[in-house]
């Protein structure tokens, strides 16, 4: 017994890689592939899978993808590219193919990233998108962050030096390279037909490559394309309650998701901003679902304020004020300006109440994350994610990485892209003990008392 609990340590004290398998019976399959098959032979295996893999395997060879990946973004010599794990498998008459397939939680050599949780930056300012280019995994635009935030911004688009969404992406994906997913946002989900949004995808593909290519699709709720055009005139409201919501312009957004899946392409399904979309969206099939932070958490806030000054002046002239804030964040139309006041006080409350506002689980304006992730930790989309999003103030993101921390969650840390604009991001490197030691330290440096 206590040689063998010897030879297992022994054993311990052994890497083991899929280059341990070469021998004078196993070889590759072609002397063209040589290169590509070295790249893969650094792979970590365990003990039992070298014992299996040793019995059975007589060649080694790449699957055409994995050549066509290290060919597409030029890999430089015994590298695999970041954004892909090394997967083998038996193919039978003793042959092991390695193959590379896309996953953004791994860097170079199929390593995985430093944490489960992933990042990501919401911009197309590739000026700003420099210095971060290291650390994210993913990146998302749409088009006001394209054209608004950046292209007719002078300030941000120095020189005027890029005039087209196209130089923009080009541009975007040669400073992120392979290992950052890049979700972009079709023009256009009302007016165009099938064929048009696939051409649209297709376009982004040959700009990004389906490596890195993520098509964001939205929700659409009661829009359509034919009473689209009244969120754009005149005083922009929209004639209809959210929830008046036919059965096909509902699930316009779902449809879209399917077919953009359908062909091949990944989607990022995007405007959720209640839990209770995602298990409806899940059955789209999407790569990345969302949780929309600010503006549910800000409007909560609001209706809580507004709710405890009725209590406490019994003033219809604030269920009034909370009826016109209800109207101009289109919970209900214009045309209800007039709805009763204590259907809007009961309103209010039965939100507060579903938002989970007056306890733990709601009252940092998080529950909608807690219940998404429980909703992956039971779904069937393996690799689907969940993308936090839409984040502002002191308190959004240590929040949020405080809900990550916890027990309940630790294990679909894995299933988690935090995302916002880049310089939300950078202010949580920082703190007030920052600047106090730096300043210890600088004047230590320069020799002053």
């Amino acid at each position: 017994m206590k040689k063998d609990r010897l030879l297992n340590v022994e054993q311990s004290r052994f890497r083991l890689t899929l280059g341990s398998l070469l021998k004078s019976d196993v070889c590759q399959i072609k002397e063209e592939n040589i290169d590509y098959v070295s790249r893969a032979l650094g792979l970590e295996i365990g003990n039992d899978e070298f014992n299996l893999l040793s019995k059975c395997i007589e060649i080694i060879d790449v699957t055409n993808n994995f050549v066509e990946v290290i060919d597409y973004f030029d890999v430089q010599p015994g590298m695999t590219p970041a954004g892909f794990k090394i997967e083998y498998r038996v193919a039978g008459n003793g042959l092991l193919l390695i193959d590379l397939v896309r996953d953004i939680s791994y860097g170079e050599n199929s390593i995985k990233r430093p944490t489960n949780v992933l990042f990501s930056a919401d911009s197309a300012n590739p000026y700003e998108i420099e210095p971060i280019k290291d650390l994210i995994a993913n990146l998302t635009c749409n088009p006001g962050i394209i054209y608004d935030l950046f292209i007719n911004n002078p300030k941000a688009n120095i020189g005027n030096k890029f005039k087209t969404r196209d130089e923009v992406m080009i541009e975007i994906g040669r400073i992120l390279g392979p290992g950052v997913d890049i979700s972009v946002e079709l023009n256009d989900p009302f007016g165009c037909s099938d064929e048009e949004i696939l051409a649209e995808a297709e376009h982004f593909k040959q700009l990004l490559s389906k490596y890195r290519l993520v098509v964001k699709v939205p929700h659409t709720g009661p829009v359509n394309k034919e009473n689209v055009q009244r969120l754009l005139q005149g005083d922009k409201k929209f004639p209809k309650a959210y929830i008046d919501v036919p059965t096909d312009d509902g699930f316009r957004g779902h449809q879209i998701a399917l077919l953009l899946h359908q062909h091949g392409f990944r989607v990022n399904f995007t405007l959720m901003f209640e839990p209770y979309q995602a298990n409806l969206a899940l059955q789209a099939k999407p790569y990345f679902i969302n949780s929309f932070v600010r503006h549910r958490l800000v409007q909560s806030a609001e209706i809580e304020k507004l709710l405890g000054q009725f209590e406490s002046s019994k003033n219809d002239e604030v269920l009034e004020t909370l009826r016109t804030f209800f109207i101009e964040k289109d919970y209900i139309p214009l045309s209800d300006n007039q709805r009763n006041l204590v259907e809007i006080k009961k309103m209010g409350e039965n939100l507060l109440r579903y938002r989970h506002w007056f306890d733990k689980e709601g009252s940092d304006g998080l529950d909608g994350i807690r219940h998404n992730l429980r909703v992956l930790k039971n779904c069937n989309m393996w690799d689907t994610r969940l993308i936090i999003c839409s984040m502002e103030g002191e308190f959004n993101y240590p929040d949020i990485d405080k809900l990550l921390s916890e027990e309940e969650f630790i294990d679909v840390n894995d299933k988690v892209v935090i995302t916002a604009e880049p310089r939300y991001l950078a202010r949580f490197t920082s703190s007030n003990l920052v600047i106090s030691y730096q300043r210890r330290f600088m004047n230590a440096a320069s020799g002053q008392k």
